[in-house]
């Protein structure tokens, strides 16, 4: 045996480096592997540090492409400079994944570079050196799913991976997927002069979230030029020299039709990444969906093996796997680790941003749940109309005996940043008068936040 260790965690994205951070803290002896050249995972190198790059200077090439002319700012000669555009998300990545690098040297986390395999219980082999661990986390991530009939070669057919790498702005972008990804991706390329349709299976997009959000998410995205086939699927692909033609109809069945683009974003969803680490072998369960087993204590169906993040069930997300991985090495540590999954955050940082915790309206309908709505617009904010970004509201769901806080959606500017506050409310058990008598600076968007909390008991102020 090479080294012994008490934690090895396989995977060094969110979930896994944080787990391994916070168990070398709590004063474990811990390793993390990673096959990876750069620590970070998904997230860090090809997912959602780079695209909140590319969102941003996509932004910013918008905004001085016509926005800024109604601050009094002219701006003359605008070019898009993609390649610096693409270099400048490279040296955000790196700075990222350099930085984790500097915090398992300062926590004293070993990096086993290489591939792993769970060689037995208590034994993790990473390209042929066996190591010991009295635990074992597994926190390998998640990967595309397929679609049958549409090969992805991540040049003409790409998943996100290959839309963050683009080399020139795509004459017609056509994304399978109306999600986050599929949305964030989609306005990089539209605000850059791509014509973008996204094709949509179901009714609407974002279909996680609250219904009048994704309603009102069409609109505002139509308003800025995407066109969108709901309920519509793709059969099929082929490329054709420089051109992909995609065959659909319609999802309940239908007339066939081709539409073609000369870039296709795959982008349904992610399935969990568990491929050579043996689990069959040692006889880790998993559901039908691919997903590891797990208890509350994140235990596997084989002792001494744990598992977080987007290879078990629940939202994949880089802030519920961080949490998990935070949780777990607590338990490990002999303490009480716990993560509230009614209070998980999740934003779609499209412009304006869309963000929601807790239930929905159509969940808690559906639960037989009584219920109130607040609901306060940006138009009616001080701030938001100084801004000129007026699109959108706040709407808060609460318990209609108790005032209890159960969920809270915003499509905004700033959305992702504002949903904090109502997260901590929910965590902490409020009800909509407690955040409507909390002081909120005048003026700021968070008093859009304040007044829909007074509109849960009809008495909103400014409208």
């Amino acid at each position: 045996m090479s080294e012994t260790f008490d934690v090895i965690v396989i995977g060094a994205g969110p979930g896994g480096y944080v787990c391994a951070l916070r168990a070398a803290q709590l004063g474990l002896k811990v390793a993390c592997v990673e096959k990876r050249a750069t620590l970070g995972g998904t997230c860090l190198n090809i997912g959602c540090i780079p695209s909140k790059a590319l969102l941003q200077s996509s932004e910013n090439f918008h905004a001085a492409q016509s926005a800024l002319a109604d601050h009094g700012v002219m701006v003359k000669g605008i070019a898009l400079d993609l390649a610096r555009m693409q270099a400048r998300k490279e040296e955000v990545v790196s700075a990222n994944v350099k930085g984790v690098e500097f915090l398992f040297k300062k926590n004293k986390v070993t990096w086993l570079k290489g591939a792993a395999r769970i060689a037995r219980p208590g034994v993790v082999a990473v390209d042929g050196t066996e190591y010991a661990a009295k635990h074992i986390v597994i926190a390998t991530g998640s990967e595309s799913v397929p679609l049958p009939g549409v090969e992805v070669d991540e040049t003409r057919i790409v998943t996100s991976t290959g839309g963050l790498a683009l080399d020139a702005v795509p004459k017609h972008l056509v994304v399978i997927g109306g999600g986050y990804i599929g949305l964030e991706l989609g306005s990089v390329w539209r605000r850059l002069g791509a014509e973008v349709t996204v094709i949509e299976f179901l009714d609407r997009l974002v279909p996680t979230m609250d219904g009048e959000i994704s309603k009102a998410f069409e609109r505002i995205l139509a308003k800025q030029g995407m066109k969108f086939r709901l309920q519509t699927k793709v059969t099929g692909a082929r490329v054709e020299k420089k051109t992909v033609i995609l065959s659909l109809e319609p999802a309940k069945g239908g007339k066939a039709e081709e539409i073609s683009a000369d870039i296709v974003l795959l982008a349904i969803g992610r399935r969990p990444y568990v491929e050579g680490l043996g689990l069959a072998e040692i006889g880790v369960a998993r559901d039908e969906r691919g997903r590891i087993k797990t208890d509350e204590h994140y235990a596997t169906s084989v002792a001494g093996i744990y598992a977080i993040g987007d290879v078990i069930a629940g939202p994949m997300l880089a802030h519920k796997a961080e949490e998990e991985g935070v949780a777990l090495a607590e338990i490990l540590a002999g303490q009480a680790g716990h993560v509230n999954y009614g209070a998980i955050p999740g934003v779609v940082y499209t412009w304006p941003e869309a963000a929601c915790v807790g239930a929905t309206e159509e969940a808690l309908r559906e639960a037989g749940t009584a219920y109130r709505v607040g609901k306060f617009p940006f138009t009616a904010n001080g701030r938001a109309r100084a801004m000129g970004e007026t699109e959108g509201f706040v709407k808060l769901l609460a318990d209609e005996k108790t005032d209890r806080l159960l969920g809270a959606h915003i499509i905004g500017p700033d959305a992702g940043t504002l949903i904090a506050e109502l997260v901590t409310a929910i965590e902490f058990g409020a009800s909509a008068e407690d955040v409507a008598r909390t002081s909120h600076a005048h003026p700021s968007l968070s008093e859009a936040v304040k007044e829909a909390a007074l509109a849960v008991a009809g008495r909103a102020l400014h409208i």
